[in-house]
């Protein structure tokens, strides 16, 4: 069995520590951000032996790394782009995580191209998969195959029968985002990473013509506290732009925003085997299995309105509908709809309006002296990208910074996992839990399954079914509270679970059992858990009334309606004296 009793919990002790740590130390690297991208750097920085800070106004991955089509993949349509580079990088990092650093959460999947055309389309398709099953060099998933109309039915019966004329069949991966973003920061966090949320950067120090450190506020109590640093790293993907002028620099790139919308909708809507990615006139859509529903999307328009809370539209859901309702035999109906969610891409702004052309490359940058920038880029590249940073900062690092070594370092639940992959049965029964369970336990937690379901010794009872919610233990939201970092019922809700996604009721229902089951463990009064519940119940109230709006203004007003879990939030940030 595994012995994970070491590992580095983010509970509400570290975070006293944290604080502390925060005002007393100087450190190597403050990183700015808490999505892949920051996590990834803060990893990189740690394991080169630096001394390093991560801050996060919100929670994890609260931002774009929790709103992604859940794919680890190359960017299959960037071949027709030419972006080779990038799509080889990424597929040699779908490889690495794949089968290094992070197998538990990063899982092979079988996709399905419908072909359309005759006589020209296939070897097109196939040249181009060609390519990609070759440019990253992959070993772990299988090779490309050819389906003919009846083969390509037979593995997804969904599909109108006019609407193809064969298919390939190709291989990629599935990831739950928002998890694999907090595995990456308990990492860092267990090689030495001082690392906490809820801590808004308000302003930087300076001496003389250099950066020196980041003011940062609490949004829990409102404390301030100065962070000395030989250099920090703004990650902040879509507020780069508004770090970079709160530091009163120029920026040498500027992030735009685009909006990707997804609808989830449950598994026997659509009768597959496989993932199918479908043609669209702008760009692709994925219809991406998920546990039991599909996700389906996304589209890509500009967003210019508040960069916290993007608001789905009834047309993004009806665009989503109309294109993959044209391939299948029974069309998907509004009511089929479960889960909508909406994320903004940090793209690099360029020379066309369209965001579907902008660069998904992503550029590093020393916009001053002890401030180094980092955007655009892909999810799957967040460790290039964190690698990218953390070269570039080294040059204000007053010390010999070792190369990067993430390549060769497994994600903390990954050490072990294909043992106990294999030892399903055995674990059910020490710990009583159907052997299906502990697989899901096992893709969700990998070698720290016994931390999770150990949680639970003094508590039998919390290994049963959140009540609303089956698909997840009582046991897994303590333990999102007590070691994965979560301060607020959308931080469990909605990131550490998918409950917020994967149920109709979006987790409206089972938000009192949850707030009563963490409230000990965070230190939550009676009125901080009334307050916790209804400030979750209006926020999803305020997503179902968005999304049935007509256009982005419309949808944004009636988000933004609905009150901050973290009530000393600045928005936008303002730097305070």
């Amino acid at each position: 069995m595994s012995n994970q009793s070491d590992i580095v919990e983010l509970g509400p002790d570290d975070r006293a520590r944290t604080w502390e740590r925060l005002q007393k130390e100087h450190f190597d690297v403050v990183v700015i951000g808490g999505g892949v991208v920051g996590c990834g750097a803060a990893l990189d920085a740690a394991t080169r032996g630096l001394k390093v800070a991560l801050v996060e106004a919100r929670d994890f991955a609260s931002g774009t790394s929790s709103r992604s089509s859940k794919m680890f993949h190359g960017g299959l349509r960037y071949l027709e782009q030419f972006e080779f580079g990038l799509v080889r990088e990424a597929l040699r990092e779908r490889e690495l995580s794949l089968t290094t650093l992070a197998p538990h959460l990063v899982k092979p999947l079988r996709f399905l191209f419908p072909i359309e055309h005759r006589v020209w389309e296939r070897p097109y398709i196939a040249a181009g998969i060609f390519l990609y099953d070759r440019m990253g060099g992959a070993t772990s998933v299988p090779a490309q195959k050819h389906l003919t109309r009846s083969g390509a039915l037979r593995l997804a019966p969904a599909l109108r029968r006019d609407a193809l004329v064969g298919g390939i069949q190709y291989y990629d991966t599935v990831v739950d985002d928002a998890r694999h973003t907090m595995t990456v920061a308990r990492t860092a966090a267990q090689y030495g990473a001082t690392v906490r949320t809820s801590t808004q950067v308000v302003g930087f120090l300076k001496e003389a013509d250099r950066i020196s450190g980041v003011q940062v506020r609490d949004v829990e109590t409102g404390r301030v506290a100065e962070v000395q640093a030989s250099v920090v790293i703004n990650a902040t993907g879509v507020w780069t732009d508004e770090i970079q002028a709160l530091s009163r620099g120029r920026g040498r790139f500027r992030v735009r925003a685009s909006k990707g919308v997804h609808i989830v909708v449950p598994r026997d809507r659509i009768v597959s085997d496989a993932a199918i990615i479908l043609r669209t006139e702008k760009s692709v859509l994925f219809v991406i299995p998920w546990g039991s529903h599909w996700i389906i999307g996304t589209t890509d328009t500009d967003w210019n309105l508040d960069l916290a809370h993007p608001a789905a539209t009834r047309a993004d859901i009806d665009y989503i509908l109309e294109h993959v309702n044209t391939v299948l035999v029974t069309p998907l109906v509004p009511d089929d709809i479960e889960g909508v969610y909406a994320g903004l891409r940090p793209l690099l702004a360029g020379e066309s309006d369209e965001t579907s052309k902008l660069s998904r490359e992503h550029a590093v940058a020393r916009v001053a002296p002890g401030l180094v920038a980092i955007a655009g880029g892909k999810y799957t590249t967040y460790r290039v990208m964190g690698k990218d940073a953390v070269d570039v900062a080294a040059q204000d690092i007053p010390l010999r910074v070792a190369d990067s070594v993430t390549e060769k370092v497994p994600l903390v639940g990954a050490d072990g996992y294909f043992a106990l992959a294999n030892q399903t049965a055995r674990l059910g029964e020490r710990y009583g839990v159907h052997p299906y369970r502990v697989r899901h336990l096992l893709d969700r937690y990998g070698s720290l399954i016994d931390d999770v379901l150990g949680a639970a010794d003094d508590a039998p009872e919390l290994l049963e079914p959140i009540t609303d919610a089956p698909s997840y233990l009582q046991v897994e939201a303590v333990y999102a509270a007590t070691a994965e970092g979560a301060l607020h019922l959308d931080d469990i809700l909605a990131r550490r679970t998918r409950i917020a996604i994967e149920y109709a009721h979006r987790g409206m229902n089972c938000a009192e059992q949850v707030a009563a089951l963490v409230a000990p463990v965070l230190g939550w009064s009676d009125e901080q858990r009334e307050f916790e519940v209804q400030t979750y119940l209006a926020r999803v109230r305020a997503e179902i009334e968005s999304q049935a709006q007509p256009d982005d203004e419309c949808a944004d007003e009636l988000r933004l309606a609905a009150p901050e879990s973290r009530p000393e939030l600045l928005e936008p940030v303002v730097e305070v004296r």
